[in-house]
């Protein structure tokens, strides 16, 4: 029978934050495959796990993953952790766990730490809806295309971002977006653990001053939908009546639904469009 693929979710800084299910699977898998081999094996080392330990990251992760599916189909257990947090989520993990998925290997993820959550629960801002973009990509015209989509985005934003470009993506971000709420957060669970709530601006100004140190999650206040229905209104208002009931004639609606949507977006009724129109006849 096939072996079993473990995700397991190791500190962000807290050592006493791993999972005894986790410690317990890693003594007993055939092999861990980590992200980076020196800094797995100081984990390994202080809670005295022996588990033979092999290298997958992201310049490997399509050759070593063939052979890592081939040691599980072979029945071998794999763990797979990454330098910090839960494999998959923004790491070459998410790549195996399709491998495996594809090729009808068991994967299952023994929970744990995650920066993006944890930030989350303490910036203050709203939890019940988020989008996770992780990092910007570096190639311009792929990260126009993000920002593009993060203008308009209405849920609580989550990237992550390295202390030495954080300065130049919170002033990115207040310029593209406007100068939100946000909660900068580093050395999260660790002794110095800080999270600082103000404006995307302010933010950029202190950490002008103050050099950021530790990795950064960046907890970004979503837009406003009353902004954004005050900028679709002011859109529509802009067009003549006329023509924004021939633009839903044009979708197909008949005259009385073109009227009733003109009117919704108008912020008045169908019977005030109908009343314009036949005036507008006269």
């Amino acid at each position: 029978m096939a072996g079993t693929l473990y995700l397991c979710a190791t500190p962000i800084g807290n050592l006493e934050d791993i999972t005894y299910r986790v410690v317990r699977i890693l003594g007993e898998v055939d092999l861990i495959a980590a992200e980076d081999t020196r800094n797995s094996i100081r984990l390994l080392n202080h809670f005295q796990i022996r588990t033979p330990l092999t290298s997958y990251h992201e310049y490997n992760k399509y050759e070593k993953g063939k052979k890592l599916v081939e040691k599980l189909r072979e029945g071998k257990n794999i763990a797979l952790i990454t330098d910090a947090g839960t494999p998959g989520i923004s790491d070459p993990g998410e790549e195996l766990v399709k491998m495996c998925c594809e090729a009808g290997v068991t994967v299952t993820s023994l929970p744990g730490a995650a920066a993006c959550v944890t930030a989350l629960t303490i910036s203050g801002l709203p939890t019940r809806r988020f989008a996770f973009e992780a990092f910007l990509p570096q190639e311009k015209k792929e990260r126009e295309e993000i920002l593009q989509e993060l203008e308009r985005e209405t849920r609580t934003i989550i990237l992550y971002e390295a202390p030495h470009r954080l300065v130049k993506t919170l002033k990115l971000l207040a310029e593209r977006l406007g100068n939100r709420k946000v909660a900068v957060c580093r050395e999260l669970t660790k002794k110095y653990e800080t999270a600082l709530r103000t404006s995307l601006q302010d933010a950029a100004a202190y950490y002008e001053a103050n050099e950021p140190k530790g990795e950064c999650v960046i907890v970004l206040e979503g837009r406003s939908r009353e902004e954004m229905e005050r900028e679709k209104r002011a859109g529509w208002e802009a067009m003549s009546i006329e023509d924004h009931v021939r633009h839903y004639l044009a979708q197909g609606f008949d005259k009385k639904e073109a009227m009733k949507r003109t009117g919704k977006d108008r912020g008045v009724s169908k019977r005030d469009i109908y009343n314009y129109l036949e005036q507008i006849k006269k």
